[in-house]
Formats: C-alpha cells, sequence, structure tokens
C-alpha cells in the first residue's frame, strides 16, 4: 500500500476534520470560564485533574452517538463506561464511579441501554452514583462523566509528549469486530472482568514508574487520530513509520488491510510517548500484561505536523493544523 494512500485516508478522516470543527468552540471556553487554582489540569486531556492533597481527582465526560443508540441500545449503553474508563486508565488512574444522563423515546431501547450500562459498570467494576433521566425524549441522548484518582506523582498527561521521544503503540490482539461497526475493534465484551482489568492495570504499572512522557487511549479517530491529538495538545509533530504498525491476525484473516486498520476504535488500546531509554520496559509491561506494543515512530518540533513514512527515504507531510 502506498503511502499516499495512507495519507489520503488519514486527512480524510472524519473524526479528525470533526476535531478541528469544534477547536473554536473549545478555545472560547478555554479562554472565556472562570479558572481556578485547585485545577491542575483541563481542557486538551482526557482526564483532566483536580488537586486535592496528594492525589489528583480525574474528570471526564463522553457522549454516545444517537444513531448508535436506536441501532444498537446495548451496545451503546456498554460503550458509555468503556470509553470513560479508558480516558481515566490512559492517564494512569483508577476509576472510581460514574454518573449517566439518559434521555429515552421507547421502553425497548430503554430497557437495552440500562442493560448495557449495567454490564459495563458490572465488568469494569465501576458504581453508577448519580444522573439525570428523561422518558419522554424528543430524540436518545446517551453521556456519561466518569471520576477517578491518581497520586500527583503518577499522572500521565495526554499533552507532555516531548520531542525526541518515540511513539508507542499498544494494542489488545485478541478482539473481533464490532457488531455496531466493521471499524469497531471489541476486546472486552467477550471477556471476563478480572481479563479486561488487567490488561488495563498495564497503563497502572507504566505511570507508577515515571517511564512515560505522554499517554492517550484509541477512540473513535483511531490511531492517527489519536495521534493527532496528543500532539495538538502538546505542540509537538509526529513522524510516523506505517510499516511498523502491526494489524492482528484476525483482522488479516477478515480481509483488513492498514488503511482500514488505522481507521478503527480499538478498545484497550493506548499511544504512549516516552524516551528511548524507557521504551523497552515500557513494551515489555504491555507484553506482560497481554497486549501487543512496538515502537512506531517518534515525536518532532514541528507543531501539529503529521508526517509518515515507509522505513526507507519516502515520507509525507499527511495534515497539520
Amino acid at each position: 500500500m502506498t503511502l499516499k494512500k495512507i495519507a489520503n485516508s488519514i486527512k480524510n478522516n472524519q473524526y479528525i476534520l470533526e476535531k478541528k470543527q469544534i477547536s473554536p468552540i473549545v478555545q472560547f471556553i478555554d479562554k472565556n470560564s472562570f479558572k481556578s487554582a485547585n485545577i491542575f489540569t483541563d481542557i486538551g486531556e482526557d482526564a483532566a485533574t483536580i488537586k486535592n492533597e496528594d492525589k489528583y481527582i480525574l474528570v471526564t465526560t463522553d457522549r454516545i452517538k444517537t444513531t448508535f443508540i436506536e441501532n444498537f441500545p446495548f451496545g451503546a449503553g456498554f460503550s458509555s463506561i468503556l470509553v470513560s474508563v479508558d480516558d481515566i486508565y490512559a492517564c494512569g488512574g483508577i476509576p472510581l464511579a460514574a454518573s449517566i444522563i439518559i434521555s429515552v423515546k421507547e421502553p425497548d431501547i430503554c430497557k437495552e441501554l440500562l442493560e448495557g450500562i449495567c454490564e459495563g459498570s458490572q465488568k469494569f467494576k465501576v458504581p453508577i452514583i448519580r444522573g439525570h433521566t428523561n422518558v419522554h425524549g424528543m430524540c436518545y441522548e446517551l453521556s456519561s462523566t466518569m471520576i477517578g484518582e491518581i497520586k500527583k506523582e503518577d499522572y500521565i498527561s495526554a499533552g507532555s509528549a516531548q520531542v525526541g521521544d518515540n511513539i508507542i503503540l499498544a494494542v489488545d490482539f485478541d478482539g473481533k469486530t464490532g457488531k455496531a461497526s466493521k471499524l469497531y475493534y471489541d476486546t472486552t465484551t467477550f471477556k471476563s472482568s478480572e481479563e479486561v482489568l488487567r490488561k488495563r492495570k498495564a497503563m497502572n504499572m507504566i505511570a507508577r514508574k515515571h517511564i512515560a512522557n505522554a499517554s492517550k487511549d484509541i477512540s473513535n479517530g483511531g490511531i492517527f487520530g489519536t495521534l493527532f491529538q496528543m500532539i495538538n495538545y502538546s505542540n509537538v509533530g509526529a513522524d510516523v513509520n506505517i510499516t511498523k504498525i502491526k494489524i492482528p491476525p484476525k483482522l488479516i484473516d477478515n480481509g483488513y488491510d492498514l488503511e482500514t486498520y488505522i481507521q478503527m476504535y480499538l478498545t484497550t488500546s493506548f499511544i504512549l510517548t516516552a524516551p528511548e531509554v524507557n521504551c523497552k520496559e515500557i513494551v515489555g509491561i504491555f507484553q506482560e500484561y497481554g497486549l501487543s506494543a512496538n515502537i512506531i515512530g517518534n515525536i518532532i518540533k514541528d507543531p501539529n505536523l503529521l508526517r509518515i513514512n515507509n522505513g526507507k527515504e519516502e515520507s509525507i507531510d499527511v495534515i497539520r493544523f
């Protein structure tokens, strides 16, 4: 597959384009909202941090698309917990509790939605302690807010990638294509709570060892959408060798190629940056906890530039915001 084809796929990624569209809104809020000395990090993180003695309280919020709720209510409910859980783990934290906002119209969809939410709660061992419910909604809505905690010295920011860092991609290869979309790689619904939590504890171990500079979980923006957010938050660039991106054998057997794979929402997956001296240890930790991990590129000084190469002399500057 040519670099040009991959570059075009990244440029046309709707989630990257959406992030560009919402950027003015985020910037306006960041500039004009009240600021407090009690906040350590806020907008531009997977989980914002509130100072609390020797720990940070972590807070993250996510919304599930209405079409997902209408077509796959159980999966939408489950995902409302999953996406927030991984925001907390991405920075090395431990999820503590969730709050849910639901708006529904039909009882049957409501029942499946609630079953999915509760299944997620049980799977990731996160209690649902608060929320708001509208049973006379004009449309279906679902959003979750999750809180977690982490020791101050262990916190990994999504916006702390350093020039010269290597980029590490860690993915749970043991998955299957989701029912809702061919671009959803499910690695959680069919596994025990103990197994899915153990894999995420790799991030807790890396955080405690202070060996990574930045981290994000791979969400619906795929590998490059997630990486682009990270370099945008960090005011740096990234150069990725696409030949280093490994595709799970199960997906290869089903005809998936790199162009499709890089668009996928890869549950139980993380992108980290770290000094080269720490990368072997990080890769080893992920492997110990059941994830495939390897170096796919490095952080460069050109702000917001995403560059790809093929391991030879050919490279393309794909996109810059």
